[in-house]
């Protein structure tokens, strides 16, 4: 999936990842579900998700989980 500037913006302002209980502050700024951002170099632990419940990941219909440790919505569908 081709994500543009503008998507990917719009991804950010509605991202809850920073609420998450597997969350570490390392300057990263979320939007794991895009392939652009990727898994997170940073959280290694899952330790519960909120993905479900964020606005970006109902708006694009997405099924999976736990997008900062196991990829993209795109890297999971491989």
């Amino acid at each position: 999936m081709e994500i543009n500037a503008n998507y990917a913006d719009e991804v950010l302002g509605m991202c809850i990842c920073m609420t998450c209980p597997s969350w570490v502050n390392c300057g990263e700024k979320g939007g794991y579900c895009l392939s652009m951002f990727g898994k997170s170099a940073c959280i290694k632990d899952e330790k519960g998700c909120v993905c479900r419940q964020c606005w970006a990941f109902k708006r694009a219909g997405l099924s999976q989980i736990s997008f900062c440790t196991r990829g993209s919505a795109d890297e999971q569908s491989k």
